[in-house]
């Protein structure tokens, strides 16, 4: 039939798993694979080249004067795990925003969904064999603002802000995601960031104390300056009471029975030991079980936990901080203090997923701080545009893939989990599909705008960061400030004013370093692009700016 779409599996040898080929000519379109993942890839290599119209939830009309380009396209994937992790404990996504996000995930062929289960903010699935840890667990007090900067509960307030997913949502999810070729990795952390889950049974821990799932209060410190961070609350599972074991056996055999995905990640991040120095009962496991240290401790609890989750038949995946004290001997890890535990791990044997915070958290700010909201850290698409899963040196069958990872304390809806995850998310989905020869950020720019194009009309929200100025603030002397300022893809004039007034294409435009006015309240900038404004306002004021040069 003339100007058809004929799909179509084949048993050709040496057409790659995942792969396709799509041919458009004149009078039709093939699409070919081996498997139904390669048609479902083709598809959405299909619809990107469909006008932007197509993404709007209207119809448009006239579909009849829609075109597309006579051309042969063969692809398949680098790697298997290209993954996207959402946490839904900070914050809890309804099951019909999760499905949302998978939508949008797949256009880009991402097959992987881990989903951030428990923390101490939250714990968001039903045990059935321990209901506490969602009637107390999964409930906090409200807070709105700047997450980490709350007050605590304070007495007789109600937890009223939460959610969980019930056995049947769970399964609703992992039905959604499977028939559009997404696996859903669990992961329940443990022994740290678990305050939900010892509030709902307070046994679980060897400390004694009241016991709260956080609102986002500080209850952390970070000292800085290479010190390690310390609990004003023992928010972790405690590995010397044997309670801990008998809850997680529980736990992870409901997990299991509900993911068919092999793998369960079990967190092991971040533990804070300061209660577990001064804990008898911890002293005396080290000296019953011969742990010399409490890396050592921590390392005794992961392979128990891995003991539980091998006897459930699936495969255990933990940070990177899994590898302190000596690694459990089939886990698999998953590298987020940059490459380096990963990198590690694979010459240990073990397989590896790479996920580091210096290219793919996309929590991270996009742009500068005065603009974005805050955390703690910025990461431009630029950046993430560098990420290399596969280094040197490594057996490549080790490094499973990559993902990007969207921790969610300042994300409170789900349209600034968009913000944060998109076009960040196009620079992780090219690392983890398309030959590293063929990327190229001149190349890779334009295709970001037109698909902020189609995001317009899917009505998807992005970060427009890429268009606003790098920002390095200097001193040149004790008092005067030096601004800098660069722009993150070609073809931007900056204009900038001292004066308070909002700066157009009729102000001066940047062309060397700044000296700031010592009068001056205040920089503005906003980036041009052929005579039209196409970054935000920026604005910062003098104290900032004076902070950021390290001027008191």
């Amino acid at each position: 039939l003339p100007k058809s779409i004929f799909l179509s599996l084949t048993n050709e040898t040496g057409m790659p798993k995942d792969g396709y080929r799509l041919k458009i000519t004149a009078t039709g379109i093939s699409l070919t694979a081996i498997e139904p993942a390669g048609i479902f890839y083709g598809v959405q290599t299909l619809l990107q080249l469909f006008p932007k119209q197509i993404e709007s939830p209207e119809i448009q009309k006239p579909v009849s004067e829609w075109t597309l380009p006579i051309v042969t396209i063969e692809d398949h994937p680098r790697f298997g795990w290209r993954g996207l992790m959402l946490d839904v404990s900070r914050h809890f996504f309804t099951v019909a925003q999760v499905k949302d996000y998978i939508d949008q995930m797949v256009k880009y062929k991402f097959n992987l969904l881990h989903l951030h289960l428990t923390d101490d903010q939250g714990w968001r699935i039903e045990i059935k064999s321990l209901p506490k840890l969602t009637e107390v667990g999964a409930w906090r007090v409200e807070r709105t603002g700047t997450f980490g900067t709350f007050p605590k509960p304070q007495p007789g307030e109600k937890a009223t802000y939460g959610g969980f997913y019930t056995h049947d949502d769970i399964k609703e999810l992992v039905k959604y995601a499977a028939e559009r070729y997404v696996n859903i990795l669990p992961e329940i952390d443990v022994p740290g960031h678990s305050l939900a889950a010892v509030a709902s049974y307070p046994e679980l821990s060897c400390t004694p104390g009241e016991y709260y799932v956080s609102p986002g209060d500080r209850f952390m410190v970070w000292p800085g300056g290479g010190q390690h961070f310390y609990g004003l609350l023992d928010n972790t599972i405690c590995p010397a009471n044997e309670k801990a074991y008998e809850f997680l056996d529980k736990v992870f055999t409901e997990v299991a029975q509900l993911f068919p995905f092999p793998y369960i990640h079990m967190g092991g991040d971040e533990t804070a030991r300061n209660f577990w120095e001064k804990n008898e009962q911890i002293k005396a496991l080290m000296q019953k079980e011969n742990l010399k240290d409490l890396d050592e401790v921590q390392s005794y609890f992961v392979k128990r936990v891995e003991k539980i989750i091998n006897s459930k038949g699936k495969k255990m995946i933990g940070w990177d901080e899994i590898l302190q004290g000596g690694l459990a001997p089939n886990a698999a890890v998953m590298s987020w203090r940059g490459m380096k535990g990963g990198i590690e791990a694979a010459k240990m044997g073990h397989e590896v997923v790479m996920s580091p915070t210096d290219f793919a958290y996309i929590d991270y700010m996009q742009g500068d701080a005065s603009i974005e909201p805050p955390v703690y850290a910025t990461l431009r698409l630029k950046k993430a545009y560098q990420f290399e899963p596969l280094p040197e040196g490594v057996d490549a069958k080790l490094i499973k893939g990559g993902q990007a990872n969207l921790w969610s304390e300042q994300v409170y809806n789900m349209r600034h989990a968009q913000y944060m995850t998109w076009p960040r998310a196009f620079a992780i989905a090219e690392a983890l599909w398309s030959p590293k020869e063929k990327r190229n950020w001149n190349d890779f720019v334009p295709r970001v705008e037109r698909h902020f194009e189609r995001f317009e009309q899917a009505q998807v929200k992005y970060a427009p960061s890429i268009y606003d100025p790098i920002v390095t603030i200097t001193k040149k002397d004790t008092a005067t400030v030096v601004v800098k300022l660069e722009t993150e893809i070609e073809g931007l004039s900056i204009h900038y004013s001292f004066d308070n007034s909002f700066p157009d294409n009729f102000y001066p435009v940047y062309k060397e370093p700044l000296m700031v006015p010592k009068e001056a309240a205040a920089i503005k900038m906003i980036t041009y692009r052929n005579n039209k404004p196409i970054g935000r306002l920026l604005v910062i004021p003098m104290a900032d700016l004076k902070k950021r040069a390290g001027i008191k």
